[in-house]
């Protein structure tokens, strides 16, 4: 019964991890990743689609991207997606691709995302901490109840523990490289 907690809580665990792997992969860099764009919507044919489902994407520069829609009629809706988009990308439309040239990033810019990576760093490990808490009230609730010992009560808390620590460090670990790749001039 306690195994069961603790596998459920490290599954849970390993999803926030996962959840906070793709925010900061929409953290901008110096380089143009599609990735950046996974939380770009657009309106086509009145329902929000994601920007990744109507086009490919190429990177021929660093900070250039061009973006190839499926369905040519859509151009103008993903151009205008891409304006309204907090990206800061003016986008240009030739006929057949979008061009998007992304601007350097000032210093300013830099501070600002890894204070955003921060910020979302932190709610990974709120989350984790959360899973941590309602593992702890099933464990506790097995000891009390007289499902499982004290002792083996307590195995599991200790194991809980390494666990909440292991995906902690997972989290600290991304956002320092994160923080890295920011950092990079």
């Amino acid at each position: 019964m306690i195994e069961d907690a603790l596998l459920e809580a490290d599954d849970k665990m390993e999803k926030a991890v996962d959840v906070a792997k793709d925010n900061f992969a929409g953290i901008r860099t110096g380089r143009v990743n599609p990735g950046l764009f996974s939380k770009v919507t657009v309106d086509y044919y009145g329902s929000p689609t994601p920007l990744q489902q109507l086009a490919s994407f190429q990177t021929p520069e660093a900070r250039t991207l061009l973006i190839t829609p499926f369905d040519k009629s859509s151009m103008t809706a993903i151009e205008g997606a891409l304006r309204e988009s907090d990206l800061g990308a003016n986008p240009s439309n030739d006929g057949t691709v979008i061009r998007l040239t992304m601007p350097e990033l000032t210093a300013e810019r830099r501070k600002e995302y890894i204070k955003l990576a921060h910020n979302q760093g932190e709610d990974a490990k709120v989350s984790i901490r959360h899973i941590r808490r309602a593992a702890k009230d099933t464990i506790d609730k097995l000891v009390k109840d007289g499902e499982v010992g004290e002792d083996d009560g307590n195995r599991g808390e200790k194991e809980l523990d390494a666990l909440t620590k292991k995906y902690v460090d997972n989290v600290d670990a991304l956002l320092k490289a994160k923080e890295a790749e920011l950092s990079e001039v």
